[in-house]
């Protein structure tokens, strides 16, 4: 794989790079008048109010607009509650989601790819999200889940829809919001029942699926009702996967705009790991958390009240130079790299050592397949709503086969 140095276009990315710079350029901590809410930029504001969840709330329930559809996926949604009804559902996800689940994962990860990458043996430019980057992720997860990966198509467009963003600007205010949910409230009734029939085909005949497991799993003596695990599932088939997804491609665009990575990674694949993390902390998936106030607090030297909105920048506060040796140079050998792109504290994200692990297996069979790989024209690329999600929807290749 060869970098092209001819494209200097100005890509959304290089955009994106541009606003966090300017942010982190800011005050650490000020209040965004437009949006109506305390911004924190530095990595340890973010790091503190990521670690304090009893100051700064995840739930957003009080104020979100009502909506049916999303109260149901809400009751399972852990990524949105405080202590002590997160621990519950993170205590399940735990006994079911072990680490060593995960790295028994490899091999199959292994085989997915390989099937995939067969698929386009004869080809010389095929689209690296519609071929690889989103399949991969969302079979693996929903074969963990117990859920036909025949199916996959479905949640691709389900995916497509949830995380389009095609209702909303750079910086939503809340009619933005409400707007967008109303728009993807019938993907979301859509995926509901289709998650809670898989749920009851399950308990009726109960197999070795994670699924399965967390309709056994208990926390102190309690299991989970069936609303309950709709979204929880759901959660976990749609987010399963869409990090994978926009972290494969982040990462072969970033490669391909900095030439010799690829080169020197094919010398020495033990660089991989090293490679996967300076993606994630140049371009987070999810770029900024939303955390609303419980209490009257200082951050930053400023006095915040209670019920305020604190948005935490991790991608701001993954280019800070009190924590990153030159954090504006993509240097794919970083080490440490002490990042915030899956959080931190109880939220951090459990899903970050598969995301990891199908990301270097990905790459190093891509490494393995092809003697150069490359983005033949950046104008065809299609690019993600970064409101929603940093990433590309759609991302046309070219490749030299060994």
């Amino acid at each position: 794989m060869t970098g092209n140095p001819s494209k200097q276009e100005h890509l959304p990315f290089d955009a994106l790079s541009d606003r966090w710079q300017s942010l982190r350029e800011s005050r650490p901590v000020h209040y965004d008048e437009r949006q109506g809410a305390w911004q924190a930029v530095d990595y340890e504001s973010v790091a503190a109010i990521l670690s304090d969840p009893a100051t700064y709330s995840s739930d957003f329930s009080s104020i979100a607009p009502a909506q049916e559809d999303f109260q149901a996926f809400r009751q399972g949604n852990f990524v949105g509650m405080d202590p002590p009804e997160h621990r519950k559902l993170r205590t399940l996800v735990s006994q079911a989601f072990t680490p060593r689940v995960v790295n028994g994962l490899g091999p199959r990860i292994e085989s997915v790819c390989g099937q995939l990458l067969d698929g386009v043996a004869d080809r010389d430019r095929f689209d690296l999200v519609d071929e690889l980057a989103y399949p991969l992720p969302i079979i693996v997860i929903a074969e963990l889940l117990g859920i036909p990966a025949a199916d996959h198509r479905l949640f691709q467009e389900w995916a497509a829809v949830l995380f389009s963003g095609d209702e909303l600007g750079e910086a939503p205010d809340m009619a933005d919001l409400e707007r967008a949910l109303n728009a993807i409230a019938p993907t979301v009734r859509e995926m509901n029942g289709y998650v809670l029939d898989h749920i009851r085909r399950c308990r009726a005949d109960p197999g070795d699926d994670l699924t399965s497991k967390l309709l056994a799993a208990e926390v102190d003596g309690v299991r989970l009702e069936d609303q309950e695990i709709v979204g929880f599932v759901a959660l976990l088939l749609v987010a399963g996967h869409i990090t994978t997804t926009a972290l494969l491609g982040s990462a072969v665009v970033m490669f391909d705009r900095h030439p010799g990575t690829l080169r020197s990674l094919r010398a020495d694949p033990g660089r991989l790991p090293d490679a996967v993390e300076e993606v994630l902390r140049w371009l987070p998936p999810f770029a900024e958390l939303g955390r609303r106030t419980t209490r009257a607090v200082v951050i930053g030297g400023h006095d915040i009240p209670a019920g305020a909105m604190v948005v935490a920048h991790l991608a701001a506060a993954n280019r800070d130079p009190a924590r990153f040796e030159e954090p504006d140079v993509f240097d794919p050998a970083r080490s440490p790299n002490p990042h915030l792109t899956f959080g931190h504290g109880i939220h951090f994200c459990f899903g970050a050592p598969l995301a990891r692990l199908e990301a270097r297996i990905a790459l190093r069979m891509l490494l393995e397949r092809f003697s150069d790989l490359r983005v033949p024209a950046y104008d065809e690329v299609v690019f993600q709503n970064p409101a929603v999600i940093v990433g590309v929807r759609h991302l046309p290749i070219e490749v030299t086969r060994h």
